[in-house]
C-alpha cells in the first residue's frame, strides 16, 4: 500500500482525486485535508492528520499557491511544508516541473484558466525549471482569482465541465509543443484525460493528475493507471 497526503489550500475539484484512485487499483491511498499553509495551528492539524492516514508523503495540491511565489519561494514553500510534516514533501508546481521532465518534452504549451498577470508567473516558473513555453494563453475573466473554483454556469453540469476542459485545451494548444498543460486545480479533468490527448494528439498535463504522479515520485513507486493519459502509461 502506498499512501499519498494532499493538502489542499481550498475547496473546488478534489473529487478528481477519488477518481483517480479508483483507476490506480487498490494499492494507492490519497487522504486529503483541507488546511492552509498561512494558519499554522490548521496546517499542524492537516499534516498530523495526514501521519495518521499513514502518509509516507505529502503534496501541497494547488498550483497557483506555490508557483506565485517564484521559483526560489516555492522551494522555501516546500521546505516549510516538509519540516511541519516530517515528510518529504512537494507541490503542484513542481509536479509539473518534474513531469515535462520525466516525459522528455522541451517545449510546452500553457492552456490556463488564469489572469494574465498570474499565468505569467507560472510561465517564469516553468521557465526556471528549464522548460520552453511556445504559447500561454490566458483564459480567465479579469479579476478571477488564481486555482479558482470552475463549475459551469446553468445546468451544463458534467457535459458543460467537459467542454469547458476541452476548449480550454484546445485554446492554449500550439503546433510547436510537444505538450498542453492545464495548471488549474480547480478544474475537473482526470475523466477527460483520454479524450483530450486523443483530440491534441500529444500529452496532457492537468493539475490534479500531476499532483498524485509527484506524490508517487516522492514515495519512488512507479504506478501505471489506465485512463490517466501518458504520464502514467509508462514505457511499452
Amino acid at each position: 500500500m502506498t499512501t499519498v497526503g494532499l493538502l489542499c489550500p481550498g475547496h473546488a475539484a478534489e473529487d478528481d482525486f477519488p477518481r483517480i484512485e479508483m483507476l490506480l487499483g487498490t494499492d494507492v491511498r490519497l487522504p486529503l485535508v483541507h488546511a492552509d499553509m498561512g494558519e499554522p495551528d490548521r496546517l499542524a492539524e492537516g499534516v498530523a492528520e495526514l501521519r495518521l492516514a499513514g502518509a509516507e508523503c505529502v503534496v501541497w495540491a494547488s498550483a497557483s499557491g506555490s508557483f506565485m511565489y517564484g521559483w526560489d519561494g516555492a522551494h522555501e514553500h516546500t521546505r516549510a511544508l516538509a519540516v511541519a510534516a516530517g515528510l518529504p514533501a512537494s507541490s503542484t508546481s513542481f509536479a509539473f516541473a518534474h513531469a515535462v521532465r520525466a516525459l522528455g518534452v522541451g517545449r510546452v504549451a500553457v492552456a490556463a484558466g488564469y489572469p494574465r498577470d498570474v499565468t505569467d508567473r507560472f510561465v517564469a516558473f516553468l521557465k526556471a525549471a528549464g522548460t520552453e513555453v511556445v504559447s500561454d494563453g490566458a483564459g480567465g475573466p479579469e479579476g478571477a482569482g488564481p486555482d479558482r473554483a470552475s463549475a459551469p454556469e446553468g445546468d451544463g453540469g458534467e457535459a458543460g465541465a467537459r467542454e469547458e476542459v476541452m476548449e480550454l485545451a484546445r485554446a492554449g494548444d500550439h503546433p510547436d509543443a510537444q505538450a498542453v498543460l492545464l495548471p488549474d486545480t480547480a478544474l475537473h479533468t482526470v475523466a477527460y484525460l483520454p479524450e483530450l490527448e486523443e483530440s491534441l494528439g500529444k500529452p496532457v498535463l492537468t493539475a490534479n493528475q500531476v499532483t498524485v504522479w509527484e506524490g508517487l515520485r516522492l514515495t519512488e513507486r512507479r504506478a501505471r493507471g489506465r485512463g490517466l493519459g501518458a504520464l502514467f502509461a509508462g514505457p511499452e
